[in-house]
């Protein structure tokens, strides 16, 4: 079936076809025996339009993904034994496997050479299969801005972007890894985009989670955690106030924090666990810091220590500063907001092998947002139980919601 261009005496193909077990590879015979029956090739091959249709990707990515699928062939005709090398590499090939293709696929100009350009077009393609269903008109370069950050990302000279560069961007924008690693798998694993939910009354520019970070933070998420998230808090509506930022956070669940500074820089923290009163570090290994402009990048615990989280509510000790924040140790932390919400740092921490977030050390917050991250399945156990806000968990310390005057309203 369909062998034009192509040998069954490749030894990638004998390997590959090791990979599957018989009911996928009649599974494979059956998907292309479609594809080509689209193609009108009388089965003998799958066409290019028809499989850039298949993958959801046309345009330069498209045409790059067909040409190293066919071998690099360029006769315009994919086989069904190059459908089972490429299936095997990225179903079953091991994950330098498919960092090598995924590496060789950045490359669309083919001219050996990962370079700036190259990553344009490939962000481009990508973002606009992502979300073009999502806008009713379309502008050309509307992901120039978003593209840009991205780019910032990565480590590439003007010889390019070497592979371990490109490793390292990798592990930084995982939710790129993510989407190029899903082309050719029966899911859309890289396609998750979280629904954003807020108020009516917010307009979209004073929301800071662009659908394009919330996509980029959700790449180190599981796909649970991406159905939908809703805003929990926003200084523009709410002012900058740490006891009404407690007073909102209505789920159990984690919450993604974002600070815009001063400088115009973005960042935050994913908080996987609820924001409670704590003398000390708490949290697990699912929290990570990340940045949104003016790049893009997600770093995750190294596991150097168990420093994750950080909520100090009136306590009077200077050992224990109140506030919420991430990584580091205590006054040195990875990422940290006084309980005045108008002040913070961010230093260099081993907790998340991160960077300084901003562009000094200092912070000053000119907007911070809350986002709930609200998995379907627990939506309506939240509604039946989580009726209190978080600071009814502060029951231990009623003298402090007296004194701001919160404990009365809080139940």
């Amino acid at each position: 079936m369909g062998n034009s261009g192509s040998s069954s005496s490749d030894p990638r193909l004998a390997s590959a076809t090791r990979a599957f077990t018989q009911t996928e590879l009649d599974d494979l015979r059956s998907l292309y025996a479609s594809l080509a029956a689209k193609s009108q090739s009388n089965g003998n091959h799958i066409s290019p339009d028809v499989f850039k249709g298949y993958i959801g990707i046309d345009g330069p990515l498209g045409d790059r993904v067909f040409d190293l699928v066919s071998q690099k062939r360029g006769d315009q005709r994919l086989t069904f034994e190059d459908l089972v090398i490429a299936k095997a590499t990225y179903e079953k090939g091991t994950n330098e496997d498919m960092e090598e293709f995924i590496y060789k696929l950045l490359n669309v100009s083919g001219d050996g050479t990962v370079g700036r350009s190259d990553l344009e077009v490939v962000l481009t393609s990508m973002f606009d299969n992502l979300f073009r269903s999502q806008s009713s008109e379309p502008k050309a370069g509307s992901y120039k801005e978003i593209v840009e950050v991205f780019i910032n990302a990565a480590n590439s000279t003007s010889d390019g972007m070497s592979f371990q560069d490109f490793q390292k961007w990798c592990s930084l924008l995982p939710a790129v890894r993510k989407y190029l690693g899903s082309l050719l798998m029966p899911s859309d694993s890289g396609s998750h985009v979280p629904k954003l939910v807020y108020p009516d009354n917010i307009d979209d520019s004073q929301i800071l989670l662009r659908k394009e970070y919330a996509w980029h933070i959700g790449g180190a998420l599981s796909p649970t955690e991406l159905d939908e998230w809703k805003l929990l808090y926003h200084s523009s509506i709410h002012g900058l106030s740490f006891n009404t930022f407690l007073g909102n956070m209505l789920n159990d669940g984690p919450t993604v924090l974002i600070i815009k500074d001063r400088e115009g820089d973005v960042y935050g923290g994913y908080a996987s666990q609820p924001w409670e009163k704590h003398p000390d570090f708490y949290g697990d290994m699912r929290s990570f810091l990340f940045q949104l402009y003016p790049e893009a990048s997600i770093f995750r615990p190294t596991g150097a220590n168990h420093n994750l989280q950080w909520c100090a509510v009136n306590f009077t000790s200077e050992s224990i500063p109140n506030g919420i924040g991430f990584g580091g140790r205590v006054s040195h932390f990875g990422l940290f907001v006084s309980a005045n919400f108008d002040q913070g740092h961010s230093f260099t921490c081993t907790t998340f092998a991160s960077p300084c977030l901003s562009k000094s050390s200092q912070i000053y917050p000119e907007v911070i947002e809350c986002w709930g991250v609200a998995p379907a399945r627990a939506d309506q156990d939240r509604t039946h139980v989580n009726k209190g806000t978080v600071l009814d968990r502060f029951k231990e310390d009623r003298n402090m919601l007296n004194l701001v005057g919160l404990a009365n309203s809080s139940e």
